[in-house]
């Protein structure tokens, strides 16, 4: 395995060997923005950062390593330093049940808003105050999907970095613009500055999409706001926005996911663009 071992004689690395100490901070928030690094886990978040993100390591166990030989070759082309390592060393840098082994400790991906924002987007996904990472991540994944410019996390967000977050963007976070704010207020000004209109998505708005469809507003350059899928966007963050719209719900169904919402209106506003 001399691919993956350039430490010749060495035995595989452990929990207590301290780099691999020093990747398993980084499953902690505090951590990663100390580090500036955050960890990319499984075959399908490795590939996506050995293409798009600067990788700075990567740690697999010898199955896997087996198992995913075009990415280990992949990562000793790019000149990426690969640390053989225990199943349980692997274990405690994992954040789901049945670890693959893989984990690549890359850069952090977000950016100044004005870098995300930067040119004229014409779509642009705005979670605000969503705390489920796995919402995150998808809403991520369906923002890429749809053709957005950049996704923006305001407010108190989960970090887009979060393992759960970056697993349930399959990839997408490396694909597109994120930046992050604590300030909503600021991301707002940011937006209107790269001359989009805020419109969220609550479900108990009295205007209907279908209605903003049919009227051609979401032709206009558009960032979508969309809260968490327990409380939604708080009163104070739906009186700063342009329109406030629900998604209609024509059956039974009492009501839809985030991220479900989240792909109906950011895929209606991609057709608009598109016609």
């Amino acid at each position: 395995m001399s691919t993956v071992s350039r430490r010749p004689g060495a035995e595989a690395f452990t929990e207590r060997t301290p780099r691999v100490a020093a990747a398993r901070a980084l499953t902690r928030r505090a951590g990663r923005d100390r580090a500036g690094r955050f960890l990319a886990e499984g075959a399908q978040a490795v590939r996506e950062a050995l293409a798009h993100g600067v990788v700075h390591e990567l740690f697999v166990t010898a199955t896997a390593a087996t198992r995913n030989l075009d990415l280990v070759t992949a990562a000793d082309r790019a000149g990426v330093p690969i640390s053989e390592a225990t199943d349980k060393a692997l274990d405690g840098l994992s954040e789901t049940v049945t670890p693959q082994g893989l984990v690549a400790v890359c850069d952090l991906l977000d950016r100044p808003l004005e870098d995300a924002l930067a040119g004229t987007p014409r779509l642009v996904a705005v979670l605000a105050g969503v705390s489920d990472p796995g919402n995150a991540g998808t809403v991520t994944r369906v923002a890429d999907a749809a053709g957005a410019a950049a996704v923006l996390f305001a407010g108190d967000t989960v970090d887009p970095h979060n393992g759960k977050c970056v697993r349930a963007s399959t990839g997408s976070v490396f694909h597109l613009p994120l930046a992050r704010s604590r300030d909503t207020a600021a991301v707002f000004a940011a937006c209107r500055a790269a001359g989009l209109r805020l419109v969220a998505a609550d479900g108990h708005a009295s205007a209907d999409l279908d209605d903003v469809i049919d009227s051609g507003a979401l032709a206009a350059p558009t960032a979508w706001v969309f809260g968490s899928e327990a409380h939604g966007l708080a009163a104070d963050l739906l009186s700063e926005v342009d329109d406030v719209v629900k998604v209609p719900l024509h059956g039974a169904a009492e009501s839809l996911n985030l991220a479900t919402a989240a792909a109906v209106c950011l895929y209606a506003s991609a057709r608009a663009h598109r016609r």
